[in-house]
């Protein structure tokens, strides 16, 4: 099992996280409870959970940063409505991680009784990939370059 940090602990500063994210595509994941959220990406996907509390947590994995944030913490803001009786939250859409080992994380994902939508397998495109879908949903798709032969 992974550990977590201590809820709280080193929490950044809003205003300096803001202004020091990078240019380039940035995740909020609205889910049903953060820490699930965060073990998820901890234990199967290999993520870094850089600061974890109730309502809100920031995971790094190569190079991306995404954040989880609850209902109650999105509860005066516009998407409010758009997860409001949704059961899986992530329907339709795919968050592909390039560079992670599908294999290992297939492996993970499995001893952690997530659900492997397909295990890993080689695509014609070119990449060896497994979807795992976490608690809430979302559909994680670690991938890996296939070798030339």
């Amino acid at each position: 099992m992974t550990d977590l940090p201590e809820k709280g602990a080193g929490r950044p500063d809003p205003m300096a996280f803001g202004r020091a994210l990078q240019a380039g595509l940035g995740l909020n994941l609205l889910v049903g409870d953060v820490e699930r959220a965060a073990r998820f990406s901890a234990e199967v996907l290999s993520a870094r959970v850089v600061y974890l509390e109730q309502h809100f947590a920031v995971v790094t994995l190569l190079g991306a940063t995404w954040q989880l944030h609850s209902d109650w913490s999105y509860r005066n803001h516009e998407m409010r409505g758009v997860v409001a009786g949704v059961e899986a939250r992530g329907a339709g859409a795919e968050f592909r991680l390039y560079g992670l080992d599908p294999d290992a994380a297939e492996a993970r994902a499995r001893a952690a009784g997530a659900i492997v939508l397909s295990g890993a397998v080689d695509k014609p495109h070119g990449l060896r990939e497994a979807h795992l879908v976490d608690p809430d949903g979302y559909v994680w798709v670690p991938s890996a370059a296939l070798r030339e032969t």
